[in-house]
């Protein structure tokens, strides 16, 4: 599923395609126009407009035109950028390994022949025109610990339940949580206000260090972690049976030795 991390590979991509200028939209799918957004709209927003710049807020992709406007992408489960015939990622954890144009959802055609396409299975995610930016939080690859402090570590919610709120800290999805937790040695439940100032340095470094090596590694399914979520699967750091928990609302696998 594409987490901050995936988002920042397409990000990366469609920066190639800055520069180029808009030549046509295939906006069909009128489901996977958000908010106000009509194709109308997206016409007159951005054909005959230069991309001037790409740029990321957490799991949301924004493109910037001469005109003025800003096209907000969003993924959801299973979608994935392509420009042209380059893909930011092969392979997304829990999404089909087939690769259907017919699940093409939004397209840009640009002056240079390239197309800049939105393609997902489930239709989840979408595209908006001049979306609100501020409702996003602190973004992963940048959060300091005091953000942290101020808008994570706070409260009687449970630690990853802050962690995968994406107005507080954008970008972090259920696989990069559980590894984060999983190495900082933090069992998912606790309360997030409750750690104590050297965990909460912890869980700070452990986060940017899985950021940034999940981005290396190629996407947020390449933790040590992962290989190990599924029943009877065990820590890799002492052999224990992993729990497997609902926190957040979202399936957890935790160590019931370590993380304490």
């Amino acid at each position: 599923m594409p987490e901050g991390v995936e988002v920042e590979m397409y990000r990366q991509l469609a920066d190639k395609a800055v520069g180029s200028r808009v030549e046509s939209i295939d906006a069909s799918d009128s489901w996977f126009l958000k908010g106000e957004t009509t194709d109308d709209e997206l016409m007159v927003a951005l054909v005959g407009e230069k991309m001037i710049g790409a740029r990321r807020i957490g799991k949301l992709m924004l493109l910037d035109f001469s005109s003025g406007h800003r096209l907000g992408v969003r993924f959801g489960m299973t979608g994935r950028l392509l420009v042209g015939d380059e893909a930011a990622i092969d392979y997304l954890e829990y999404s089909s390994h087939r690769n259907d144009p017919a699940w093409d959802r939004f397209k840009l055609g640009l002056a240079d022949g390239r197309e800049l396409v939105v393609r997902d299975p489930r239709r989840l995610g979408g595209v908006e025109l001049d979306p609100d930016e501020d409702r996003l939080g602190h973004d992963l690859f940048s959060v300091t610990l005091g953000q942290l402090r101020s808008d994570v570590f706070v409260g009687s919610v449970a630690i990853k339940a802050r962690l995968l709120d994406q107005k507080r800290l954008a970008g972090v999805g259920n696989l990069i949580a559980d590894e984060t937790l999983w190495r900082a040695a933090l069992d998912p439940t606790r309360p997030a206000g409750a750690l104590s100032a050297e965990e909460e340095r912890r869980l700070h470094r452990r986060l940017r260090t899985v950021a940034k090596q999940f981005l290396a590694q190629g996407g947020s399914h390449t933790g040590q972690l992962q290989s190990e979520r599924h029943r009877e699967g065990l820590c890799p750091t002492d052999g224990a049976e992993l729990q497997r928990r609902t926190v957040g609302g979202r399936t957890t696998y935790s160590c019931p030795v370590h993380q304490l």
